[in-house]
């Protein structure tokens, strides 16, 4: 199975925020979709990095309530690893794992198209793994 087909599926649709942002802004937002991550892009097509609950809680330890005024570019990840929709999704699973990400957007011809979680891919493994059983079945019953 590819990212396309979770894609497919899940849409296409990416939450970003721009690198002027507060993360106070950053919070609201992660909270108002109930997701994890941000990808940061001033246009919403190419990535200047991401910044997750993860790096906001760690940094919150350190910098206490005046982290709230502090802006995106300040906190984010800017090397961010991206996957492509024809990526494998069962490497993808062994990389976000060898990596320790949660989220990898996709990109395509240089271009946002989407973003992935571990959360993705361990469904669809989950959905493939028990499609084989059920085609093992039939096929023994049959």
């Amino acid at each position: 199975m590819q990212v396309e087909a979770i894609l497919r599926t899940k849409g296409d649709r990416v939450m970003t925020i721009g690198t002027g942002a507060t993360i106070a802004d950053a919070v609201r937002e992660l909270a108002a979709h109930d997701i994890g991550a941000l990808v940061v892009s001033d246009d919403g097509e190419t990535i200047a990095g991401i910044i997750s609950e993860r790096d906001i809680v760690r940094a919150l330890a350190d910098g206490g309530e005046a982290l709230m005024r502090r802006q995106v570019r300040e906190l984010m990840s800017s090397e961010v690893r991206v996957c492509s929709p024809e990526d494998s999704v069962n490497d993808l699973m062994a990389d976000m794992t060898r990596w320790r990400m949660r989220h990898l957007p996709v990109l395509q011809d240089g271009r946002l198209r989407g973003i992935i979680s571990i959360g993705d891919v361990v469904k669809s493994r989950i959905e493939e793994v028990e499609f084989e059983a059920d085609s093992l079945r039939s096929y023994v019953a049959g």
